[in-house]
């Protein structure tokens, strides 16, 4: 990581930044997590970034960019493309530098977010509906902006948008009370891991800065360890905050330079973090707020008796992904099985499976079963949820025994992926 990079923030230009955003954006807590600081046996504190109106840090870039803009600039108005927490924050912005603004979201974006945007815009923002993904919206925008005149506000990949989202690190670093040994931050595009990074590279170079990254979309990573800007053909979704298939030019190059480490946390993981927050500690974050936390247990040695910092990015959660959630969850914790199972078309078969061959813990939590005719047996596709990993070998065996067993389909994803 030896590369000169072509632009880093300078402090100056951070503090500019900061002083722009003040009574705009919220000083959010540095606050110490007890639970995790006994877990781990350091001091752990969570940045809760969660905690601001647009309920992420995004509002941060996207007013430092919006506010730098000349007169006329403004009058034309400006533009973007974004699925979620980018568009929170810019629609914010345009109404309170009373700036008009467009911007695309995917027709698939949930109808939460959609009206989330409205409101924080009220008359200054227009929201275009358009395109099946994220990459078609943002085409669509980045052409209606060389069409308008309208200036594109890039969510992570522009130098005022950095410099806006390297105030998280320069809070951070005056509000600590001791010396910080490490920084977990969550990346996407790498706007927040870019600026953070170099603000404690100035003033606190001993600091480690680890990035953090869904398994799913590694984009940083995987551009770090080839040493140049990796575009991922495809990626996993389900981190929709830090999911993308391509960081930007001015992020991989800061990030190259300035990060100690990338690593990647399995989404299953994410989502057990998300649960245990909310359970434990009445925290609700979106899957890109849980990124930071998950990844302490990869550096449980390293980070004992140390003072670490999450941050915790942001909190727009859709509650109809609920669901979907606990069932990453349990199958990252190797508690919800599906099988295809072969029951003989007889009467008790059913009761014989319940009876004798699933334990006193064991939960059908899917059934699919069409009685079949001129056949012996028919088939069907079973999810089962256990208590413990331990009980699923047993179980097997016993399907086997009684010749109900079929098929695994866990570690069968052409097949898996139908039924989560």
């Amino acid at each position: 990581m030896n590369t000169k990079v072509s632009y880093t923030p300078s402090i100056e230009k951070v503090r500019i930044a900061a002083a722009k955003l003040e009574g705009v954006v919220q000083q959010t807590p540095l606050s110490k997590s007890l639970r995790f600081s006994n877990i781990f046996q350091a001091s752990v504190f969570f940045k809760r970034e969660d905690l601001q109106l647009v309920r992420s840090y995004k509002i941060r870039g996207a007013f430092n960019k919006m506010s730098s803009l000349s007169e006329s600039e403004k009058e034309k108005g400006v533009i973007c493309a974004s699925a979620g927490n980018h568009a929170q924050g810019v629609a914010l912005s345009c109404k309170l530098l009373q700036v008009k603004g467009v911007i695309y979201m995917p027709v698939t974006t949930p109808i939460q977010k959609i009206e989330q945007v409205k409101m924080f815009g009220e008359a200054y923002v227009e929201v275009k509906l358009e395109g099946d993904t994220f990459d078609d919206s943002q085409e669509l925008a980045y052409t209606e902006s060389a069409i308008s005149g309208k200036t594109f506000v890039h969510p992570f990949d522009d130098e005022k948008v950095i410099e806006g989202q390297g105030t998280v690190g320069l809070e951070i670093f005056e509000q600590s009370k001791q010396c910080i040994d490490y920084i977990f931050v969550p990346i996407g595009g790498g706007g927040l891991a870019s600026g953070l990074s170099s603000v404690f590279r100035q003033l606190s170079p001993y600091t480690k800065i680890i990035g953090v990254e869904p398994e799913g979309a590694p984009a940083m990573k995987k551009s770090i360890e080839r040493g140049e800007n990796t575009t991922l053909h495809k990626i996993e979704k389900f981190v929709d905050g830090a999911a993308v298939k391509r960081v930007g030019e001015l992020t991989f190059s800061i990030c190259r330079e300035h990060l100690d480490a990338v690593i990647t946390v399995p989404e299953g993981k994410i989502c057990q973090t998300m649960l245990d927050l909310y359970n434990k500690d009445a925290i609700i974050i979106e899957p890109a707020g849980a990124l930071s936390i998950s990844a302490l247990d990869l550096y449980a040695e390293e980070i004992k008796g140390k003072n670490v910092v999450c941050v915790v990015s942001g909190s727009n959660n859709d509650i109809t992904r609920t669901a979907e959630i606990k069932e990453r969850a349990l199958l990252y914790g190797n508690l919800k099985h599906y099988f295809i199972l072969n029951f003989p078309q007889r009467a008790g078969a059913l009761r014989q499976f319940v009876g004798e061959v699933l334990g006193p813990n064991d939960d059908i939590t899917h059934f699919e079963y069409t009685k079949k005719t001129n056949r012996e047996n028919g088939s069907a596709v079973v999810g089962l949820e256990l208590k413990s990993p331990d009980d699923l070998e047993p179980l097997i065996n016993k399907m086997k025994h009684f010749n109900f067993y079929g098929e695994y389909l866990n570690n069968k994803p052409e097949l898996f992926q139908f039924l989560v």
